[in-house]
């Protein structure tokens, strides 16, 4: 449903969810893209047939790493994404408790620390990310777009709407989500990290 003024209203998203049984099949299938957040880069790679596919420049905790509950840190260790949220919205919308509020917030307002344009859910698939989901730890668009690139989350991994919106497009429920302290250059073949460029 879309009201009046041209965006989804509280209604309008589809949540879906999906066990690990089906993020483990969706990686042995062997095309299956795959997420790798470098939390010592700051950076965020969808990776497919072992080649890197796209890159961005994400924040994630300005508290470090840790899944412990109230922590407010980004994890690290295995996930997959569990559900998306905001099919269709404009740049900017708010996204509050996987619902669209009706408002819109313009990048780096502020006074506005909004989630915005879309969410991707994560869920943990072992035991350092077994709080993940509790946590409700997301990929998500941000109205701070002015600290991308640095740790100044509160454990989520937070991009730009432009990037956020890029990325929800390319992945799936089960996409396998590997949140890592190394630099993406140990998750890409030798040759990969030069000719993969970062979105900018």
């Amino acid at each position: 449903m879309i009201s009046p003024k041209g965006f989804f209203i509280a209604g309008f998203a589809v949540v879906l969810f999906c066990g690990k049984s089906a993020a483990t099949n969706c990686r042995s299938a062997g095309f299956a893209p795959e997420i790798v957040v470098s939390v010592a880069d700051q950076e965020l790679a969808l990776i497919a047939r072992g080649k890197g596919v796209k890159r961005f420049p994400v924040s994630t905790s300005k508290f470090g790493t840790g899944d412990a509950l109230g922590s407010y840190r980004t994890l690290l260790g295995e996930t997959f994404v569990s559900a998306k949220v905001g099919d269709g919205l404009p740049i900017g919308g708010v996204i509050k408790n996987r619902n669209a509020t009706g408002d819109i917030v313009r990048a780096n307002a502020p006074g506005r620390d909004a989630m915005v344009s879309r969410v991707i859910s994560l869920r943990g698939m072992d035991g350092t990310t077994v709080n993940t989901r509790d946590r409700c730890i997301y990929i998500h668009g941000t109205a701070e777009e002015q600290c991308i690139g640095r740790r100044a989350s509160f454990g989520c991994i937070r991009m730009r709407s432009k990037d956020v919106i890029v990325l929800y497009n390319l992945v799936h429920i089960g996409t396998h989500v590997r949140i890592s302290a190394k630099p993406l250059h140990d998750f890409l073949p030798p040759e990969e990290p030069s000719l993969l460029a970062r979105a900018d």
